[in-house]
């Protein structure tokens, strides 16, 4: 067996993602880059690669025509300007999904729409996601992460991503739903494939995996649904109440637009809070120095959330599609050209962030992108940086001296960085 030491050298990457390229080999890479061929080394370490984009070419035209955008700057302004970028999906997953459940979910729920359907079910959503709601939600989230923490305890070496990272927002999700939690086993399963889907590139099987998903996933949700028509719960926490009866004289959801929104609720709030946390305290491995600032000072926990969520975004890229003529860094676009931004490039830029691939617990200001912005600024933050505080400062007060115990296994994702595994030893 690997010594710790061993296991550390092995492990820790160059923290600056500086590859040593010279400047004509970044630019000669930045100019090469295409999202549809990526190898190992970017799903493990992208920011050399963001960063060459940055500084050559931050809005890059792809080998298919679409543009790859990685400046802070140009994802903040679209992202606002709902009336030249849309995020409807249709246009551009009809050719990748074609006639299925996948092209159904994608193109039904909030994150791919624009208004009307987007306003509708914002609004819904956002309703039980009140400060009040996510208040009286506290007690049960510190009641649950406690107890995983007593789980972990007793293991010794755990895998702190099934272990715990994802066991929080799935019962989170979980109860905002109603799921009953005898019947939560299927759902991270089902998450990952359909996420998954969202992919530059996917193999048979993924495609396979993710169709399949969204089929028993709202086959589950009919059930679901049908009982909760007979017996409502309280529509100011319950989200799937409150998402069947609609506002009051509101326009009511169709059936597909609810149950496709069930699933991109559970989705958007499971994928990215796991990664939060995960991402969060394998960058404490990695910054030994800021991880005993944070032991001695738990008050950063604030402060130290938004930056593992700028440091390491949990959702690495967005899509849009313009509808209006515009130019974007001097480069003029036609309409209907699509467009990925890249909110891992961007919320390392340098000119937004000072020394940019520093871990910095304290750093102020912070306005990442890693929950969006404008309209489609993400409904559930407030849920998310609640579980990611208590999660993270509370892992750490239990267990401030944690450390690596086998090889980390990444999600090998593009869209979604985090980990499938990452095992260390916590007594």
């Amino acid at each position: 067996m690997s010594s710790m030491a061993e296991l550390q050298d092995r492990w820790l990457p160059d923290r600056a993602a500086d590859p040593g390229w010279s400047a004509e080999e970044a630019a000669a890479r930045a100019a090469a880059f295409d999202p549809r061929k990526l190898d190992a080394a970017f799903y493990e370490n992208p920011y050399p690669v963001y960063s060459a984009l940055l500084d050559h070419d931050p809005v890059h035209q792809c080998a298919d025509g679409t543009w790859f955008l990685s400046r802070y700057e140009d994802l903040n302004r679209i992202y606002r300007d709902t009336r030249t970028f849309s995020s409807d999906k249709k246009i551009e997953f009809k050719p990748k999904y074609g006639d299925s459940p996948l092209f159904e979910h994608h193109t039904t729920s909030l994150v791919f729409s624009d208004p009307p359907l987007h306003t509708r079910v914002r609004k819904l959503i956002v309703g039980a996601l009140s400060p009040r709601a996510i208040a009286h939600m506290e007690p049960g989230l510190v009641t649950l992460v406690d107890s995983l923490l007593d789980g972990l305890a007793e293991k010794g070496e755990v895998d702190l991503i099934e272990d715990f990272a994802s066991a929080i927002p799935i019962e989170i999700i979980g109860n905002l739903l109603g799921v009953p939690r005898a019947e939560r086993g299927p759902l991270r399963g089902w998450s990952l494939d359909i996420l998954t889907a969202l992919e530059p590139v996917l193999t048979p099987e993924q495609e396979k995996r993710g169709n399949d998903a969204v089929v028993e996933f709202v086959e589950y949700l009919k059930g679901l649904t049908s009982d909760r028509r007979k017996n409502p719960g309280d529509p100011a926490v319950d989200v799937l109440t409150r998402l069947i009866q609609g506002e009051q004289d509101g326009e009511r959801l169709t059936e597909v637009e609810l149950l496709q929104n069930c699933i991109f609720i559970l989705n958007a709030g499971h994928e990215t809070t796991t990664n939060l946390i995960g991402n969060g305290l394998n960058a404490l491995m990695e910054w030994p120095e800021e991880r005993a600032r944070l032991v001695a000072e738990p008050e950063l926990i604030d402060t130290a959330v938004e930056e593992f969520l700028r440091f390491e975004s949990s959702n690495q890229l967005g899509n849009r599609r313009v509808v209006e003529a515009t130019e974007i860094g001097g480069v003029a676009m036609e309409p209907g050209a699509l467009i990925t931004l890249c909110i891992g490039a961007a919320n390392r830029d340098p000119a937004q962030f000072p020394d940019p691939h520093r871990l910095d617990l304290s750093r102020q200001p912070n306005k990442h992108l890693a929950f969006a912005g404008g309209p489609h600024l993400c409904a559930g933050l407030s849920l998310a940086r609640l579980e990611g505080k208590i999660a993270i400062g509370r892992f750490l007060q239990r267990f401030p001296d944690y450390g690596l115990c086998g090889d980390r296994v990444r999600g090998g994702r593009a869209r979604f960085r985090g980990f499938l595994k990452l095992p260390v030893r916590v007594v």
